[in-house]
């Protein structure tokens, strides 16, 4: 009789990366609901903090899924909707600017990995996080730092995470058209320095942040 192997045990990158290493270590010690979290949007002056969940199946066969960082806009797209039609669960958690000003940038992204996981519709048996830092869950978790190019799940959240922000920031473009935030997403670029500088801040913007704060 055949064994089923599930492909996270098979699959590798084309540099022999193991993309599951740390999915398969969780589910080595009984956890087999592994949420991988990730944020966009820490060191923008203008907008949310933007987290995402997700829980893979063990048969997630999409190739090319890696750091959003590293993919263009195009691939991202196509990899968030790979990841929306085969995924177990997504979720997003968003914290606004007004937020993140009163409680600081390190606190509101880890409220927004916490939304993230509650909003889940699968209740996660353990969370692989990006970074360093924990969330204040009593759910079994383990922190990676550069973890969306080392673990297939963190790296699917930070396309969602990214994707999801990076349309927010395009509605807020036209709201506020004079900052151009469909280019920039509102991180720190020359074009968009001068605007706040012209304009002062809107009021998305982050006042506790330098580069705002300055024209407040």
């Amino acid at each position: 009789m055949s064994i089923k192997v599930p492909i996270k045990v098979l699959i590798k990158d084309r540099a022999g990366q193991d993309w599951w290493k740390f999915e398969r270590e969780a589910s080595s010690k009984g956890f087999f609901k592994i949420a991988g979290l990730d944020e966009a949007g820490r060191g923008p002056l203008a907008g949310p903090v933007v987290s995402a969940a997700v829980i893979l199946p063990d048969l997630f066969a999409v190739s090319g899924i890696n750091d959003s960082k590293k993919l263009t806009p195009l691939k991202r797209d196509y990899f968030y909707d790979q990841i929306c039609t085969h995924a177990l669960a997504i979720a997003t958690g968003i914290v606004d600017s007004a937020e993140i000003d009163r409680i600081n940038i390190l606190q509101a992204t880890l409220m927004s990995m916490f939304k993230a996981v509650k909003n889940l519709e699968i209740n996660p048996d353990f969370l692989l996080i990006d970074g360093t830092f924990t969330i204040p869950s009593e759910l079994p978790q383990t922190t990676i730092i550069k973890g969306d190019s080392l673990s297939i799940s963190i790296a699917a959240a930070s396309i969602i995470a990214k994707v999801t922000r990076d349309r927010l920031m395009k509605k807020y473009d036209e709201k506020y058209p004079q900052f151009g935030f469909s280019r920039h997403k509102g991180y720190p670029t020359k074009v968009h320095k001068e605007a706040i500088k012209k304009f002062g801040p809107s009021p998305i913007h982050r006042c506790t942040f330098k580069g705002v704060k300055e024209y407040l």
